[in-house]
């Protein structure tokens, strides 16, 4: 059966993931490092995890495997769970695939790295309303071909 898993620190889409789920007849686990309110539901369960570095994404990663979605920001995290089998999209919509990895971690580690010395000093582009759209879009797929994998 998938399951939707949100890293929802800082995510701008726990709403849409939210509705997207409803619409599939999906279960959502709400992974945070604090409470935080969420549309009630069924099928969404809040999952509170202690403070520390990781502790959500070891969470998420312990748990994701092949039929489930991840919605992460995170590219350590969406490696570990795309390496488990499961479909992770970005909250700005963009697909994190296998062959693409290595890639978007070692552009990752070179943009922590720059950013520590101080040679760039913003962390990207803000999140647009397009970005919403093509999230919305992207995870709709998405979600179609992890009910297919888990045979659904």
């Amino acid at each position: 059966m998938t399951i939707l898993y949100v890293d929802a620190d800082a995510c701008p889409v726990k709403e849409e993931a939210v509705r997207v789920a409803e619409r599939h007849k999906v279960e959502v686990k709400i992974v945070s490092n604090s409470w935080m309110r969420m549309p009630d539901s069924d099928l969404v369960e809040r999952v509170v995890v202690p403070e520390g570095p990781d502790v959500a994404d070891d969470w998420i990663a312990e748990r994701a495997k092949t039929g489930d979605v991840v919605v992460t920001a995170d590219v350590p995290l969406a490696s570990r769970c795309v390496s488990t089998g499961a479909l992770v999209i970005s909250p700005n919509g963009k697909p994190f695939r296998e062959d693409a990895m290595g890639m978007r971690l070692a552009i990752r580690n070179l943009n922590t790295h720059l950013r520590e010395i101080g040679e760039i000093r913003e962390s990207g582009p803000a999140f647009t309303k397009a970005d919403r759209s093509r999230f919305l879009n992207q995870l709709e797929t998405i979600m179609r071909a992890a009910k297919r994998q888990s045979g659904i």
